[in-house]
């Protein structure tokens, strides 16, 4: 998947001269809490987060001490250096970028333009989409040897079952570089039959580890 199929194309951005108080007015009115800057050319050039508002906007205990505050443009507290996106890029590529960086909003840049916007709640979505997590099902976690083939041979397996592989996850496997994690998540709501199929097949099943069901 990627990123032209997730982000938000219909952006609400501002511009440098823009004052703090239309940054509040808009993040309010529009329940977003990332607000891309741009130039008269739609070039990105700043971001500004609700937390960045929260420590420039004054208490309610000096808003008539420095009224002026609200009136500071934006260009002194957006950000400047932002990481970016393409359209084209790979969304699991982008989620690591969330992770290495700790960001929460992304915005995607094409022809030097601003063309659209990727939060973290976006990105959690998709994930949950991507995993299969959302639908009903059962996922199973096999430990195999890291050699090609193996997965198909699970999948063989499953399909003798007449399941639907929803999605599938290959992690290593942290004690033993030789070897991998299958994390299958299937179409079943009762997968008993599929570890026993799993098990007599040779296959290290982790999880569920029903009781019962061993070789």
């Amino acid at each position: 998947m990627i990123v032209e199929e997730i982000m938000k194309t219909d952006v609400i951005a501002l511009q440098p001269t823009d004052t703090i108080a239309d940054a509040v007015r808009v993040m309010e009115t529009y329940n977003i809490r990332h607000i891309p800057i741009i130039d008269s050319e739609n070039h990105l050039v700043g971001l500004v987060t609700i937390s960045q508002l929260k420590e420039a906007t004054p208490s309610t205990f000096r808003t008539n001490e420095n009224p002026d505050d609200l009136k500071k443009p934006l260009e002194i507290i957006m950000k400047k250096n932002i990481i970016t996106g393409h359209p084209l890029d790979f969304v699991e590529e982008i989620a690591a970028v969330f992770y290495e960086h700790k960001i929460s909003a992304l915005p995607i840049i094409k022809d030097h333009k601003l063309v659209g916007i990727i939060t973290e709640t976006d990105i959690l979505r998709t994930m949950v989409e991507l995993t299969g997590a959302h639908q009903p099902g059962s996922q199973i976690e096999i430990r195999v040897p890291n050699i090609t083939g193996v997965l198909c041979e699970i999948a063989a397996i499953i399909r003798k079952r007449n399941a639907n592989i929803l999605s599938v996850l290959v992690y290593p496997d942290k004690q033993d570089d030789q070897y991998k994690i299958l994390a299958i998540r299937v179409q079943l709501m009762n997968p008993t039959g599929l570890i026993k199929d799993l098990k007599e097949a040779g296959h290290e099943v982790l999880w569920p580890n029903l009781p019962g069901i061993s070789l």
